[in-house]
């Protein structure tokens, strides 16, 4: 048994159905082909698979697909433009050096974007809680947190276009 569903995507309009059981990070990564969102852990543990649902960060390994029917979804990619300038999170994350091994990345840029959203100069506090439940194995956090700070500090970034730069 299938649903039909409705969904927009990074601002593209899907419409297709699909199984009910069907979460929303794997709607993304198979349908879509959207693979920058990524599965880490498939129990809401990680935050690697974050997303916006309507603005609102939310792990989509916990949401099902037809759960986000008529709704809005952005992904990593939706970020910026393949060549376009870098928004000021991706910004603040490559000038404070925010990533190592890149997998917690995507979730983390998601969650720092919807707190940014929320909050034009969030503390270190703030941070740091909204960060809760994204985790990293390799940084300990200082970066990720400094490269928000940055995003916060910085809300224009610097148009630096893809593939300039370190």
């Amino acid at each position: 048994m299938t649903f039909p569903i409705k969904i927009t995507v990074n601002g593209k309009s899907h419409e297709t159905e699909v199984d009910p059981r069907t979460l929303l990070v794997h709607f993304l990564r198979e349908d879509c082909q959207l693979t920058g969102t990524h599965v880490g852990c498939d129990t809401s543990n990680c935050g690697a698979c974050t997303v916006l649902l309507n603005g609102e960060a939310v792990k989509s390994c916990t949401v099902l697909t037809v759960q986000a029917t008529n709704q809005e979804v952005q992904t990593v990619e939706g970020l910026a433009p393949p060549d376009g300038p870098y928004t000021p999170i991706q910004e603040g994350f490559r000038q404070e050096h925010g990533l190592q091994c890149g997998y917690c990345t995507p979730g983390m840029l998601m969650a720092g974007t919807a707190l940014l959203n929320e909050i034009d100069n969030p503390s270190e506090e703030q941070i740091r809680e909204h960060l809760e439940g994204n985790l990293c194995r390799c940084t300990g956090y200082e970066m990720i947190v400094r490269s928000i700070q940055w995003a916060a500090e910085n809300p224009d970034g610097i148009p630096v276009e893809i593939g300039e730069g370190s």
